[in-house]
């Protein structure tokens, strides 16, 4: 048995939290708290306080039902040993289980786009912009179709 004070392999933290490696991997990519060091080869080697991080983490996402945004929410403003409770838009309230990366319910494509862009909020588009896109999406589709129909023709002389 190792000490309370020495670091975990990514094995050892995914059997401890009883939470598959590729999750793991996937919160370092959401929560950039959690640092682990890197050896050769890239093997992680987590700190106990990463490993409490983690816990933490898991507890909020699994049993507290909160989204990814809600526990960054919670990590930004410093309120992860004792949150208050949490703001509607933080928990999951779609009615199903939570999955393995911490997406709870129905996930949207405002999830997503929260998620890739860092969650900053855009205005939205006014219908001018959107009818352009509109355009140049039906253009593009035409150009599609015109190549697609050029390969058919070169490849039928072939």
């Amino acid at each position: 048995m190792k000490s309370a004070t020495a670091y975990r392999t990514i094995s050892e933290v995914s059997t401890d939290l009883n939470v598959p490696q590729h999750v793991l991997r996937f919160w370092e990519t959401k929560f950039p708290q959690i640092r682990p060091l890197k050896r050769g080869g890239g093997r992680r080697y987590y700190r106990p306080e990463d490993v409490e991080l983690l816990r933490r983490i898991q507890v909020l996402l699994y049993e507290d039902r909160y989204t990814i945004k809600g526990v960054q929410r919670l990590l930004k403003e410093g309120r992860m040993s004792d949150p208050t409770p949490p703001l509607p838009e933080d928990v999951d309230d779609g009615g199903g289980p939570v999955d393995a990366e911490g997406f709870g319910g129905d996930v949207t494509d405002d999830d997503r786009d929260d998620d890739r862009d860092g969650g900053e909020d855009h205005p939205p588009l006014s219908d001018a912009v959107r009818h352009e896109i509109t355009m140049v999406l039906d253009e593009l589709k035409s150009l599609r179709s015109v190549l697609s129909r050029l390969s058919e023709i070169g490849g039928k002389k072939s």
